[in-house]
């Protein structure tokens, strides 16, 4: 089956979001189940997680305030546990849900020659991972404050999120040289909006709601990656 690759020039960087966009699944739900499974986190703390996403997807609530707290949560555990949990659920979890269509994309760009970035929320430890399964150049990402080799509780300023994505976007471009209009970004989310106003071929991959509608109202490409493999929860 073929799947539109959505661009109409070289974009000298392709920036790729992650979660639902190269992945069929939100990551950061998984892992808030496979952690309640396990006993590392409380019923408590799974079912704040969830009420914040729902928030979000209804348009309410300020993501940015959950993903500190998520990473406040982490405050005095050990890096090496979590890179360890993090490696375990990428190969348990989440590898098969790669979308199928991604692949198609990200050939293309390369034999174009442009640089090709995660612009994701996620963590470094989970992005990495992803960067070196799917061939990507750079990660731009979530990263977490580590002393004596335990978390500080505190995220590396800017967030990457919403307006601190596009900070990140638009450090990367500067230090290649590159106008954020010569590149293109991929995203199923309305968040990433900042990112897709700023760029010259944004295009949206399997959009929420609310992305597919200014999609559509800016002109905007509207892609279908295929669904991703099977995965555990």
């Amino acid at each position: 089956m073929g799947y539109k690759v959505g661009m109409s020039t070289s974009a000298g960087i392709a920036f790729f979001d992650l979660d639902r966009t190269l992945l069929g699944v939100n990551s950061a739900t998984l892992w808030v189940k496979r952690e309640l499974r396990l006993g590392y986190i409380s019923r408590w703390h799974a079912l704040r997680g969830a009420l914040w996403l729902g928030m979000y997807e209804l348009g309410f609530g300020k993501m940015e305030d959950a993903v500190r707290e998520a990473i406040g949560s982490l405050a005095g555990q050990q890096e090496a546990d979590i890179r360890d949990r993090t490696t375990t659920f990428w190969n348990e979890d989440v590898i098969t849900s790669i979308r199928p269509g991604a692949w198609d994309v990200l050939a293309e760009h390369r034999r174009k020659g442009d640089r090709l970035v995660l612009l994701t929320s996620s963590s470094n430890y989970l992005s990495d991972l992803a960067a070196e399964v799917l061939g990507l150049d750079e990660v731009l990402c979530n990263r977490f404050r580590v002393a004596d080799g335990c978390f500080t509780g505190d995220p590396e300023e800017p967030l990457c999120f919403g307006s601190g994505k596009l900070s990140h976007a638009r450090q990367m471009a500067d230090q290649l040289g590159v106008s954020l209009m010569d590149c293109a970004f991929y995203t199923d989310s309305h968040s990433d909006l900042p990112v897709m106003l700023a760029v010259g071929t944004p295009v949206a991959v399997h959009p929420d709601p609310r992305l597919r509608r200014e999609a559509h109202r800016r002109g905007w490409s509207v892609v279908d990656w295929g669904p991703g493999g099977t995965h555990t929860s």
